[in-house]
């Protein structure tokens, strides 16, 4: 009995020994607390403060690492977290910031909508005949100001802003006047309106989407003449890639929305921006009194920023949830896309085609970055493990540039309106988009990452150009193993450029990873999407099946399972089963293409996609 003690007793103290340093946070928690399970921090910031100094005065309880544990609740954030290089951990000790239980700790973005009445009186605008039916909040001030938002949530549910129609009865255009910058539409039902201010023109454009700020309507008979704000007027009808389509087979689907007059369906929505007022009409069954209403205001929950001579090191991210944040870029400036969701800031098709990289090039474009709920630049080994980003107003993971070494592994990605994750360069606002990119610090290149075992699914639901993995000029990176679908465009990509000059891509691995249902919207897609000169990239293994066959597409034979687009070069792709062996190839360079189609056996089907150890990650959902 007593070596069994004196056994008991060395295990118990071995186990102390080699413990984390513990920092408790909690909702209902206070700042001015210590910081232990009993009596935890109140915000995330606190016990990051804590964690810093506690590493910077050496303190003998973090030599194993740091801990900080989030308690089940929501965390609203009141401004975006950054994390330093003073946070950084190290390989024997790294800092790791974990929901208590799977799942249950929300890092949010957005702002809760109470108070919620029928109407009292009539609203000028609004459909007499549905009056009955709105419920009205006042939208809060933040820090002192009035808010604007894209999105608004019930019960975790995405409502519709108002709109003439959903996406599944979609009117076309008519024409498209370069010169008066208008476009040509059927005539709404409605025949005037309160007002424009707020007014969207959103329009389906080959392999993108647009989304134009309309500052004019003019209704002539049976057609109505739009005008849009600047800058999205010169950039819509400038850019010469992707334009909107006029065509014998069909013309550019569109869908007008955010004005009061068509608040008329269940689950809709208005923010009547100048009285800070938010009509909704409730779906069969919702209690508002007892719903719980979120509108997005962060537009980055948390952004690790580091710089190429100190880099933020050794921080994971386990079991948290990140959701709700914003982005109001289209509301402020327009959306002009060129590819994946990159923004054009100018673009125009040159008279005399040509440039030193590329004699047949025959325009010019210079691209932004949509914003991220968590962001990351200048980081190594940094991991995020068994977290769910959902209902997000941009991209949801991006790691920027000059990272190495990190991993994703085991996370939810849904809801989200752009892509689901993002990594490397793709081109800064001062570099037009079809150079090729070799910096000479290598350090600038995101590399030697790995993303596994993830599920992606509903990403690119509002910028219907988004991928599910992004992935720019990234080098030696590992993509596996993971589970892509229910995409409006590509499932996987990787690459940027369109060149076929040498550059700092190469030796990336597309291994292993399901994907399917994905060109919902949009075409010149593949389930596995390539651009540019990629030495030594590997694509093997994949299972790729059930693409969409939307009506609207500009050209329905550009659906592929596997596409090579523009210049893509020195890569091997083999033992890919596919639906079909519907493969696509724009201007490539030599690769290797061995044993991909229907006719594999069925254990590459069995062996791909999200491994048994993280599959619960689907159950939980």
């Amino acid at each position: 009995m007593k070596s069994l003690l004196l056994f008991l007793f060395l295990l118990t103290a071995g186990c102390k020994a080699y413990s984390s340093a513990e920092i408790w946070v909690s909702p209902s928690g206070s700042d001015r607390n210590p910081g232990t399970k009993q009596q935890a921090l109140g915000s995330l910031q606190a016990a990051l403060r804590k964690a810093r100094e506690m590493r910077r005065l050496g303190d003998a309880s973090i030599k194993n690492g740091i801990e900080i544990i989030l308690k089940d609740g929501c965390y609203t954030l009141p401004e975006t977290l950054l994390i330093r290089p003073e946070d950084s951990g190290s390989r024997d000790s790294p800092t790791t910031i974990r929901a208590e239980h799977y799942g249950k700790a929300v890092i949010s973005g957005g702002l809760s909508i109470e108070g919620w009445e029928p109407l009292k009186k009539s609203v000028k605008g609004m459909n007499k005949n549905i009056a009955s039916k709105v419920r009205v909040a006042k939208v809060p001030k933040y820090g002192g100001r009035d808010i604007d938002f894209r999105q608004f949530y019930v019960n975790g549910q995405k409502a519709r802003a108002a709109g003439n129609t959903d996406t599944s009865d979609m009117q076309s255009i008519l024409a498209v006047d370069y010169d008066k910058q208008e476009i040509h539409i059927p005539a709404p039902e409605q025949k005037s309106f309160v007002t424009t201010d707020g007014m969207e023109f959103f329009i389906h454009q080959m392999w993108e989407v647009a989304i134009l700020r309309v500052k004019d309507i003019l209704i002539k008979d049976k057609e109505a003449i739009l005008s849009f704000h600047a800058p999205e007027s010169r950039l819509e009808f400038e850019h010469p890639w992707p334009p909107p389509v006029i065509s014998q087979e069909g013309n550019s689907p569109f869908i007008l929305s955010r004005a009061i007059e068509w608040l008329d369906e269940p689950g809709e929505w208005y923010h009547d921006r100048e009285q800070a007022l938010l009509y909704y009409i409730p779906l069969k069954g919702q209690d508002m009194q007892r719903a719980e209403c979120v509108v997005p205001v962060l537009e980055t929950l948390i952004s690790v920023q580091g710089s190429l001579d100190r880099p933020v090191e050794h921080i994971r991210f386990h079991g948290l949830s990140f959701a709700y944040s914003n982005w109001l870029r289209p509301s402020l400036q327009g959306y002009v896309p060129l590819q994946a969701g990159m923004f054009l800031l100018d673009a125009y098709k040159l008279k005399e085609p040509g440039t030193p990289d590329k004699a047949a090039l025959e325009n010019q474009a210079w691209i932004g970055r949509q914003a991220a709920a968590v962001e990351l630049y200048a980081v190594n080994s940094t991991v995020f493990e068994a977290c769910r980003f959902e209902h997000l107003g941009a991209s949801g993971l991006d790691y920027l540039e000059a990272s190495a070494d990190d991993r994703i592994e085991g996370c939810v990605f849904q809801d989200i309106a752009g892509s689901g994750i993002v990594m490397g360069r793709f081109s800064e606002p001062g570099t037009e988009t079809h150079l090729p990119y070799q910096p000479k610090d290598l350090r600038e290149i995101s590399r030697k990452a790995v993303i596994k075992d993830n599920y992606i699914f509903n990403c690119g639901s509002e910028y219907w150009g988004c991928p599910g993995i992004l992935a720019g000029y990234v080098q030696d990176v590992l993509i596996e193993h993971n589970e892509v679908c229910e995409l409006p465009y590509s499932g996987i990509s990787v690459g940027w450029g369109w060149t076929r000059t040498d550059n700092c891509m190469k030796d990336n691995r597309i291994i292993a990873n399901q994907v399917h249902h994905f060109g919902r919207h949009n075409y010149s897609c593949g389930g596995l999407y390539t651009l540019s000169a990629q030495t030594g990239t590997l694509i093997a293994e994949n299972y790729v099946h059930d693409i969409y066959h939307p009506e609207y597409v500009h050209d329905k034979t550009q659906g592929y399972y596997i596409y090579l687009d523009e210049a893509s070069s020195w890569m091997t792709i083999r033992d890919n089963w596919c639906s079909l062996p519907k493969f696509g190839q724009n201007q490539p360079g030599l690769n290797l293409w061995e044993n991909n189609g229907p006719q594999l056996n069925d254990s590459i089907k069995l062996k791909a996609g999200i491994r048994a150890h993280w599959q619960h990650i689907k159950s939980a959902l």
